[in-house]
């Protein structure tokens, strides 16, 4: 039996307002242009390392001065994944795990008596570095603002030998050498804040800018790390691209016990990675 003409309208006029509510939905479902529901991007760090270390040891106060080194290359790891369309998660990973030869110098006091001494470390130096932050970002066309907050997870570790000379024990002017090995180590968690910018020039070319920054107080070990980096992404299929950007990373961390130690270390250069979004 035929249905009447008016129920036909009715199923028809349903249709179009289903149609045309998942097709809003849909429409909303896309994120802005400059941004992926889901990226991972694996690639280097080509860092040229700047490190000042300085403390108090058990053959008094050792100081190496700024050191700058050639550029070596450290993995990173860097992950985006969106929560709705405009909130989401970001994660960066990277570790230094270099050699470490400064020569030291320094003078100090014991019971009242000037010391001067010089020392050669022979030693190891390694810092990891991951963040993990929720990000909100601002904007639905080619440009989005970003601001993000999270934890930061810090782990440091310096071990080695050392040999030098040290002048002015018991008043004598005769240099003592000494020798010995040692290591020290510190980690924990900071919060951390995140500013990034994003631009499609067109879906497979994009520009961005990140800075972040976190400290650290209480404990043994206090500090600060800041960063920042400017690249472009580059994706020669629809899935996978390349990214490369060049950016700075300062850390500044201090141990405060029965014997104080500071760590400097600056590290500026290019990065380049493989990325993969979904």
């Amino acid at each position: 039996m035929r249905r009447p003409a008016s129920h036909r309208r009715s199923i028809a006029l349903q249709a179009v307002v289903l149609a045309t509510t998942l097709a809003a939905a849909v429409a909303h479902a896309e994120p802005a242009a400059a941004l992926d529901r889901a990226s991972i991007a694996v690639g280097a760090f080509s860092a040229k390392p700047k490190i000042h270390v300085s403390g108090d040891t058990n053959y008094g106060y050792l100081d190496s001065g700024d050191q700058e080194y050639g550029h070596t290359t450290l993995p990173r790891v860097k992950a985006e994944f969106l929560v709705g369309d405009s909130q989401g998660i970001s994660l960066d990973y990277f570790r230094y795990d270099k050699d470490y030869n400064p020569s030291y110098s320094g003078a100090t006091t014991d019971n009242g008596q000037p010391l001067t001494g010089t020392a050669t470390v022979n030693g190891k130096l390694r810092l990891d570095l991951a963040q993990l932050a929720y990000r909100w970002w601002m904007g639905r066309g080619d440009d989005v603002f970003g601001v993000g907050v999270g934890a930061a997870y810090l782990h440091g570790k310096l071990s080695g030998s050392v040999t030098g000379q040290v002048s002015g024990l018991n008043g004598s002017t005769v240099p003592i050498s000494f020798n010995g090995s040692d290591s020290v180590s510190a980690n924990g968690f900071a919060p951390v804040i995140e500013l990034g910018w994003k631009h499609a020039f067109q879906p497979n070319l994009r520009m961005f800018a990140e800075a972040s920054g976190l400290k650290k107080n209480g404990g043994n070990v206090d500090g600060h790390v800041y960063g920042g980096n400017v690249g472009v992404e580059w994706f020669a299929a629809r899935n996978v691209g390349l990214v490369v950007d060049y950016g700075i990373q300062r850390v500044q961390l201090s141990r405060n016990n029965n014997q104080d130690a500071d760590l400097k270390l600056r590290l500026t250069g290019p990065s380049a990675f493989v990325k993969v979004r979904f």
